[in-house]
């Protein structure tokens, strides 16, 4: 079977809790965030879910997300799987199409 809850370890890797009440009770929520960054208003937020969100249940368990608020991407997210490093690139990657869009959508 699956397991669908895990916990940062020490060095910043998933590792997966299987036990749904030992997950909850373990979670620190102060380093499940990756990167945060704001542009002219508009924040970009990625982090670390704690669940697994590949709901196939094939494949990696997707564990990272980025999402978009305010601004013409508003709502806008991606998720991932891997490792910290792939979600701060996922998030570098958000943060240059969230400038690219401001851009566009200041030119007269």
């Amino acid at each position: 079977m699956r397991t669908l809850q895990y916990i940062l370890n020490k060095h910043g890797l998933p590792i997966p809790k299987p036990d749904a009440v030992k997950w909850s009770q373990s979670q620190n929520t102060t380093n499940r965030i990756v990167a945060f960054t704001a542009i002219d208003g508009v924040e970009i937020s990625t982090m670390f879910l704690g669940v697994d969100y590949n709901f196939s249940l094939t494949g990696s368990p997707i564990l990272w997300k980025t999402m978009v608020f305010d601004g013409p991407l508003t709502g806008y997210q991606d998720r991932c799987a891997g490792t910290p490093e792939q979600a701060e690139a996922m998030h570098a990657a958000m943060v240059a199409r969230v400038r690219l869009t401001t851009l566009r959508s200041k030119k007269p």
